[in-house]
């Protein structure tokens, strides 16, 4: 009546064995290490750059516990690790010294970090640590805000550009295309022109206003973006960028960052773990942009120019495809590119293979139509300055997918391809707030989560104990390992542990005891009824089952419905608490039965059981004896 076949017991020790092992690594710890990112687009982390970080270390007697490559592409990172904080500063001083050639100007970037000690056998079984979240570990917040008047720039670059081309290729004749402030002025020697100009333009772009003007004898053609087309641009800027400062983010290495949007045109990122404000802001700051322009071949750059740069060109020095002389109009960016791949032209000469969406290979057939033969100029802008990544000629009419030659080697096709799938930033932004969390105060708040869980853990135990004897032990034990599971797929799922998931922690064990209270009161009952022990017992977990599904089934539809509709730590809580549920229904009937069966399943008479005591008809019997009917 009361036994389990064998495959359940093994169900639960293999259940018991994993919550061990994947809650272990909560319980290594950290130790101070250094990581060193990349400090510019065009400077790559490998393996190479571990063999300069050993040597700087060397070099200045600093001994390190290990020194690795972590992470891949655009996400590598040299992990240093220490046995002090003192040695960890003392290689953080040295290798800015040793890595850097210009100071103010840094290729690489060492950020004081902490790394987990988890053993690396069971990193191979995917048994890692929780992560911690803000308000547990400490870290920085950061508000940044798009840069709506940045975006409206870069926009009505884009439609100059394009008004350019597109009257040329319906040959409407016009007198100059000039950018002033957030319009374009387009002139004209006559109003049919320019009705002719306003119809062709309209039909390309819906996004635009159109208003009439004159100066003296030329009439004008205003061209603006709609108020609502910007706006637009400004949530689509957002957005894009969201996912930007992910892979940026990487660099930092830090464990699930939060990355959200906030109102219209805000972005929220808080950082766990990281201290150094400074570091991440560059880090976050530096996100590239790239531009495509047409090189102006009117002018040869050299050490010394032989002609002025004309008014609507720039010359950039900087980069592999530099020096070079471009026009400053830019028909298209990096937010068009949906792929890019390191690859061999028809020559087996290294290239990066490209493919835009519909609008971006629109706007490469009407830049290249006409160019074919002349040189594209693929420019990377990073902190303010530009970086000619590429300066190629145009072999034929370029489309929705293209190539990228005259490279050199794989490994700088490679490194392009990188860039243009991850360095794009759709609008500029600005840090309006930032907050640091110190870990002090993170230590507090894992202590006093701790101990309230711990000393509530203490409290149920004692009273179950008391009140329910042996059978209470029983819950305890279930209890316990219901925590365990708990914490197991927290750390097997990755998940972000914050101060709400520590209430919502507490809040399911109140949960599982309930369940355990209502199993052990129904078993009761059974005896109050004249049950035999073994009889109580199997009915007991019997019918309180129905109950105890009931209740977490309406409070898992509750969890769930903060999971969908929350936000933050409100998202945090239900996550936990869903968790918490299906961890407790497991435990306190599946295990908790199985625990009970162990003991007294074997006992094939079975006179009583340590439940506690059994009030009969108001009168105290004699425990665990089941009443006698008259």
């Amino acid at each position: 009546m009361n036994r389990y076949p064998l495959w359940k017991y093994i169900l639960i020790l293999v259940a018991v064995l994993l919550g061990l092992l994947y809650t272990a690594p909560n319980y290594f710890g950290e130790s101070p290490a250094l990581q060193v990112t990349t400090g510019k687009a065009t400077v790559k982390v490998n393996s190479d750059t571990v063999t300069q970080v050993a040597e700087a270390l060397k070099r200045d007697g600093i001994v390190s516990d290990n020194v690795g490559l972590e992470g891949s592409g655009d996400s590598s990172a040299v992990i240093a690790r220490f046995a002090t904080p003192d040695a960890q500063f003392k290689a953080k001083a040295a290798l800015e010294r040793d890595l850097n050639r210009d100071p103010t100007d840094p290729d690489y970037i060492v950020t004081v970090n902490l790394v987990k000690n988890t053993p690396v056998w069971m990193e191979k079984l995917r048994a890692k640590p929780m992560n911690l979240g803000l308000d547990l570990r400490g870290g920085v917040h950061f508000l940044l805000q798009v840069d709506a008047k940045a975006t409206l720039e870069t926009r009505v670059k884009g439609i100059q550009a394009a008004s350019r081309s597109q009257l040329r290729e319906a040959n409407v004749r016009h007198a100059g295309i000039d950018r002033v402030g957030d319009r374009i002025e387009i002139k004209f020697r006559d109003a049919a022109t320019r009705d002719q100009a306003r119809n062709v333009l309209a039909r390309q772009n819906a996004d635009l206003a159109f208003a009439d003007a004159a100066d003296g004898t030329d009439l004008k053609l205003i061209v603006t973006l709609k108020p609502e087309a910007l706006q637009r641009v400004v949530e689509e800027g957002v957005r894009q960028n969201i996912s930007t400062l992910g892979k940026r983010i990487n660099e930092l290495g830090v464990t699930e960052p939060v990355i959200q949007q906030q109102g219209r045109d805000r972005i929220v990122v808080q950082l766990p773990g990281v201290q150094d404000v400074a570091h991440a802001k560059d880090i976050i700051g530096r996100t590239a942009t790239l531009e495509f322009r047409m090189v102006d071949e009117s002018v040869t750059p050299g050490t010394e120019l032989s002609a002025a740069i004309p008014l609507n060109s720039e010359l950039f020095t900087q980069g592999q495809g530099a020096p070079a002389v471009v026009s400053k109009d830019v028909f298209l960016t990096g937010d068009y590119i949906s792929s890019a791949t390191a690859s061999f032209d028809q020559n087996q000469q290294p290239s990066v293979s490209l493919d835009l969406n519909g609008d971006g290979g629109r706007r490469m057939r009407e830049a290249t139509r006409e160019r074919v033969g002349k040189r594209m100029a693929v420019l990377l802008k990073e902190k303010g300055k530009y970086t000619v990544l590429s300066n190629a000629t145009i072999q034929s009419e370029l489309g929705s997918r293209f190539q990228i030659t005259g490279l050199g080697t794989p490994e700088k096709a490679a490194e392009l391809a990188l860039l243009l799938r991850s360095g794009a930033l759709s609008a500029p932004m600005e840090f309006v707030e930032e907050r640091v969390v110190g870990p002090q105060l993170g230590a507090e708040n894992i202590a006093k989560g701790l101990h309230s869980t711990l000393w509530g853990f203490v409290a149920i135990a004692i009273f179950m104990v008391i009140y329910y004897q042996l059978f209470g032990f029983f819950s305890v034990v279930a209890l316990a390992c219901n925590l365990l599971f708990l914490l197991a797929l927290l750390s097997r799922m990755q998940a972000t542990l914050t101060l709400p998931g520590i209430a919502a922690i507490a809040l399911a064990l109140g949960m599982a005891i309930d369940a355990n209270v209502l199993i052990n009161e129904r078993i009761r009952e059974e005896l109050r009824a004249g049950n035999t022990p073994q009889a109580a017992i199997s009915a007991g977990f019997s019918h309180a089952w129905a109950t105890i599904l009931d209740s977490n089934v309406t409070t898992l539809i509750v969890g769930l419905a903060l999971l969908v509709f929350g936000s933050g730590a409100v998202r945090g809580f239900a996550v936990v608490h869903c968790l918490g549920i299906l961890t407790s229904m497991f435990s306190a009937v599946f295990l908790s039965r199985g625990v009970v069966n162990l003991w007294y399943g074997r006992k094939k008479k079975l006179g009583k059981i340590a439940i506690g005591t059994v009030w009969n008809n108001g009168a105290v019997g004699a425990g665990a004896k089941p009443a006698v009917k008259k």
